[in-house]
């Protein structure tokens, strides 16, 4: 006796649905393997990106001691050339304006060399933003006060010679 068609049909759509869910089912594992190399490719790449944001962090830090050694060493600048104009200005200047203008005109400069000498320690020692933890060390405050007290007092001493008339350009 044969069987009916009718009845043989469903064991080939078992089979034909085993074989979908077979496919399916590999394709899920693809997929799994896929969204695991995935997300350890991200966790690299956060972690890197985590690194390089701490790099420029400490960059920034070094940027900033950087920074502020060059506004100090401007600051400097400034100051000595101001006290030479000051002390230039008393020496050539006399004889050609009158004495008051040529005494006012030293005071100011020297007395900008000095504001300059102490502003450049100023802006030194307090540079701005917190630091992270920079990789350059800053260099010794008690050094960098130390050689900008000893300019302040050399400007002193040449508002003293201006003002006191004992200046004599040698010739």
């Amino acid at each position: 006796m044969s069987t009916p068609l009718s009845e043989r049909q469903p064991p080939r759509r078992q089979e034909g649905v085993d074989g979908r869910i077979g496919d399916q089912t590999e394709q899920l594992r693809k997929s799994a393997t896929s969204m695991e190399e995935s997300s350890k490719a991200v966790e690299r790449n956060t972690k890197q990106a985590s690194d390089s944001a701490d790099r420029r962090t400490a960059l920034a830090g070094d940027r900033t001691i950087f920074a502020a050694e060059r506004t100090y060493a401007a600051w400097v600048r400034t100051g000595l050339g101001s006290l030479a104009s000051g002390i230039g200005a008393r020496a050539l200047l006399e004889g050609i304006v009158a004495d008051w203008l040529v005494i006012a005109t030293g005071t100011v400069l020297v007395l900008l060399s000095a504001f300059c000498f102490v502003a450049g320690i100023w802006r030194y020692l307090r540079p701005g933003a917190p630091l992270g933890i920079p990789d350059v060390r800053r260099l010794p405050a008690v050094l960098l006060i130390g050689v900008n007290a000893f300019f302040v007092l050399v400007a002193l001493a040449a508002l003293y010679g201006i003002w006191s008339g004992d200046f004599v350009p040698q010739k």
